[in-house]
């Protein structure tokens, strides 16, 4: 009986683990990430917190199902770890503009955010393209293709 039990807990654990290195590779492919760095080493927290992007410091890291954040403050750094998905930038941390336009995953200028909902949207701005200022003008329908484009991807 000992062994039965023993060889079910040995299975669930082993399927558990599985499963957690299976979606931390999902991530990894599907996210925006710099040498396994998230929104380019910019603080999640800040954002919600301070209201502004502030680097982060790679001496207050997290390790998050496959991507390293940073943070500013060993403060924020705590409210992440309580509540990594209440941080988390949408589509994995690429422009919601192009997520909503075309489906694509593009880069972002870190210091180029909106906030709606509680949910951190990040865009791309070089080269005299805010895509933010598109973002607004639409962003009902962006957000709704967004959404459906992002599925599609990371599904």
């Amino acid at each position: 009986m000992k062994s039965i039990l023993f060889f079910t807990a040995f299975l669930i654990s082993t399927t558990i683990s599985s499963f957690a290195q299976d979606a931390t590779a999902l991530n990894k492919k599907h996210f925006n990430l710099d040498d396994g760095i998230a929104i380019k080493g910019y603080d999640p927290v800040a954002y919600f917190i301070a209201n502004k992007a502030v680097k982060g410091s790679k001496d207050l890291a997290v390790y998050h199902q496959g991507a390293t954040y940073y943070f500013s403050s060993a403060g924020n750094k705590e409210l992440f770890k309580a509540n990594p998905s209440k941080y988390l930038p949408e589509y994995g941390g690429w422009c919601a503009y192009a997520m909503g336009a075309k489906g694509e995953k593009v880069s972002i200028d870190p210091e180029t955010y909106k906030i709606v909902g509680g949910k951190l949207y990040l865009f791309y701005n070089k080269f005299f393209n805010n895509t933010l200022k598109d973002w607004n003008k639409d962003e009902a329908n962006l957000k709704k293709n967004a959404d459906a484009n992002w599925i599609k991807i990371f599904h």
